[in-house]
């Protein structure tokens, strides 16, 4: 993993304990994973953070046609990790 980043709520005075924790990861380009790897990843982070998590990959956000979408999360991701 690259990057490890927080969107959304969690980043506003509108998080509350009902609301799900939006994270961004980046892996490396050379990196193998799953579709699985990445289910396998949310049930962890669910297991950690007690609530429910909305997980996406920046490559996955960086193609997406939705532009409004993409330019919401990528604008206010608020980085936690990133490798150098």
């Amino acid at each position: 993993m690259t990057e490890f980043s927080f969107f959304g709520s969690v980043l506003t005075n509108d998080f509350s304990s009902k609301s799900d924790i939006d994270v961004l990861v980046a892996f490396a380009d050379d990196a193998r994973h799953t579709l699985f790897d990445l289910v396998h990843m949310k049930d962890e982070l669910k297991l950690i953070f007690g609530r429910e998590v909305d997980l996406v990959s920046r490559r996955g956000i960086q193609s997406s046609r939705n532009h409004l979408r993409r330019n919401a999360i990528l604008n206010s991701a608020e980085s936690i990790y990133e490798s150098r």
